[in-house]
């Protein structure tokens, strides 16, 4: 049986209201099929954060229709929205946000809380994680003692833990050195290759050039 696309827009769209109401994203269509790895570029005040939002269930989109696994999240309630957010996406924003005085490990641990996963297996799926990203020798280390790309990597294994559809990227080398940048969009291209469906917001056009498709962003249409 094939399975759905993780992403489908139908004709989706964000207006704000006001007078005049702000369409911040213009309606279009997009497919994103299961393991792909997409990235979308466009300057500062493009709308990428408004695409941003709507693709992470974090807005709702006010004309059209989105399809997640196949799941159209406007029939859904509030509560299942959030619930679906967190089982099928893992973010990955540019500032880390990571919790200082908790280790590495805690910090991945802490994405299933308010899961139905036992401690006992929350712990054995964050080392894990931490090993994907090689890490796991770096378990017991505060954010305060970890590089730059190294707090990355962090944040993409609490990302994964949860073993999501989508990867969803916010920027996530604009932190970084050159050097730790280049690490870690080494662990995205890794992370793809062994079949992770991966969607990456930029401004940089060198970022952008390592999606296997690109699609550019300005005054809130998508093209490409």
């Amino acid at each position: 049986m094939t399975r759905p696309p993780v992403i489908e827009f139908r004709g989706v769209g964000l207006t704000y209201p006001g007078t005049p109401p702000v369409a911040a994203l213009q309606p279009c269509g997009l497919t994103v099929e299961r393991g792909e790895f997409i990235t979308v570029v466009g300057p500062s005040g493009s709308g990428k954060s408004t695409f941003l939002n709507v693709a992470g269930l974090l807005d709702a989109p006010t004309a059209g229709r989105y399809l997640l696994d196949g799941i159209d999240t406007a029939a859904l309630p509030d509560r299942e929205r959030t619930a679906l957010r967190g089982r099928r996406i893992g973010f990955v924003f540019q500032s880390f946000h990571l919790l200082p005085h908790r280790s590495a490990l805690e910090n991945v641990t802490l994405a299933m809380l308010y899961t139905e996963v036992p401690r006992a297996e929350r712990l054995v799926r964050a080392r894990d994680a931490l090993g994907r990203v090689g890490l796991g020798h770096r378990a017991d280390a505060v954010p305060g003692r970890l590089s730059g790309g190294e707090r990355q990597r962090v944040a993409i294994a609490r990302a994964l833990v949860s073993e999501p559809s989508l990867l969803l990227c916010d920027e996530p080398t604009g932190n970084l050195d050159s050097a730790n940048a280049g690490s870690v969009l080494a662990l995205l291209d890794e992370l793809h290759a062994a079949g992770m469906t991966v969607l990456v917001i930029t401004h940089d056009p060198a970022v952008a050039a390592r999606g296997r498709r690109s699609l550019a962003i300005r005054d809130g249409r998508v093209s490409g």
